[in-house]
């Protein structure tokens, strides 16, 4: 009789022991579903560090090689123009210049005052871009020399651009997340649980951008992370 009081016992404590680890496994796989998924945001506002502008000036004319003398001469009067304001010659590219044969324009039936029609593009690559930016508002002394350089073709717009992102990028990161997570524990709070740590994520891709159209020189830089926190009771 003693014998089977002891097994029962034995198999009593056994079954309370099963049945404890089986509740706590079932609480922790459910525990192991209650995720919430969270975004943090971060934003920026830097200045451009480099800045490539093009001096685009037109010529026409009937005679190639006067042309290309008179397009030498214009171009050195640039250069040294660029050089006088503190461009280094390093940051100066001159480009092939673009001929078209009027004449030779199939759509053009109607008579020409010039055959050849040349347009030379003088290109100023830099990370001066305050001292750049100067020298646009400042290009008119070259109209006293001569020449005029022309504006409103889209493909000889003035780019501004930020290659610093490495730099700022740690301090972003941690504010994305910083963010995310104070939106992770309001919600945890107001689902009467407790956040857990980080079971997944996503830094997202950063994005550059103009501040605003009148504002080029101005860079906007926004990172969205997206992050998986574990809830717990």
């Amino acid at each position: 009789m003693a014998h089977w009081k002891t097994e029962a016992i034995i198999v009593a404590i056994g079954m309370a022991v099963l049945g404890g680890q089986i509740k706590q496994g079932i609480n922790k796989f459910v525990e192991k579903d209650r995720v919430v998924t969270v975004k943090g945001l971060a934003e920026m506002e830097v200045p451009a560090d480099k800045v490539t502008w093009p001096l685009v000036y037109k010529e026409v004319g009937n005679d190639l090689i006067t042309l290309y003398d008179k397009i030498k001469t214009t171009n050195q009067t640039i250069v040294d123009f660029l050089k006088g304001k503190g461009i280094d010659e390093d940051e100066i590219s001159i480009n092939a210049p673009e001929i078209i044969d009027m004449q030779a324009e199939r759509y053009n039936s109607n008579p020409v005052p010039f055959r050849y029609n040349v347009t030379t593009v003088i290109t100023v690559t830099s990370n001066k871009v305050g001292r750049v930016r100067e020298l646009i508002s400042e290009q008119g002394e070259l109209l006293k020399q001569g020449v005029a350089i022309t504006g409103g073709d889209y493909r000889y717009n003035i780019e501004y651009d930020f290659t610093g992102l490495n730099k700022i990028k740690p301090l972003m990161i941690e504010e994305a997340t910083k963010n995310a997570r104070e939106s992770a524990m309001k919600f945890a709070k107001d689902s009467d649980s407790k956040l857990g740590k980080i079971k997944r994520a996503n830094q997202g891709q950063f994005t550059i951008g103009n501040r605003d159209a009148n504002t080029p020189y101005i860079k906007h830089v926004r990172v969205v992370t997206t992050i998986d926190y574990s809830l717990k009771n």
